[in-house]
């Protein structure tokens, strides 16, 4: 008799803590998104953050043919995750003091979303959340943590450049 699991189990709610079951469509839906996640990483990898014997800190997207960041040709200042795409780019590229220079929060989300791809797969093989003991809680607060740092990180540029 497993009293401190059985204690565990009814304190969680039904499928949503560690060693609950995950439901085949979740499972298939997690592999997607790992899936996505190294994709992700493929076009950061084969983006070139040194163009002209410089590191790109900004403008990276422009190499996927996406337009300058309209934020900034309005205002003529940096929105809040200019830098990001930069930042995931250089670090692909083994370069994480630059990386942390063009945006640290995509330099921390670019680390994040490197750890979660594989437990994606491991809770989708293992067909049960592994680590976690509420998963919407989780992503919640991950999801909080990274508007935050991205809005204080912005605030700092802007802090900067005004002085």
């Amino acid at each position: 008799m497993n009293v401190g699991g059985e204690a565990l189990a009814n304190r969680l709610p039904p499928g949503r803590g560690i060693g609950s079951r995950i439901r085949g469509w979740i499972r298939l839906l997690l592999v997607l998104i790992a899936a996505g996640l190294a994709a992700v990483f493929v076009v950061a990898f084969r983006l070139n953050p040194y163009k002209d014997g410089r590191v790109w800190l900004e403008e990276t997207h422009r190499q996927m043919g996406f337009p300058p960041c309209t934020f900034k040709a309005v205002t003529g200042l940096p929105c809040p995750s200019c830098g990001m795409t930069s930042s995931f780019t250089l670090l692909a590229h083994g370069d994480p003091v630059n990386s942390l220079r063009a945006n640290f929060v995509g330099t921390f989300l670019a680390i994040a979303l490197l750890l979660i791809g594989p437990w994606f797969l491991a809770c989708a093989v293992r067909g049960r959340w592994l680590l976690v003991r509420n998963v919407e809680r989780a992503l919640v607060l991950g999801v909080l943590a990274l508007v935050l740092l991205l809005f204080a990180r912005w605030g700092v540029v802007l802090l900067t450049q005004a002085i």
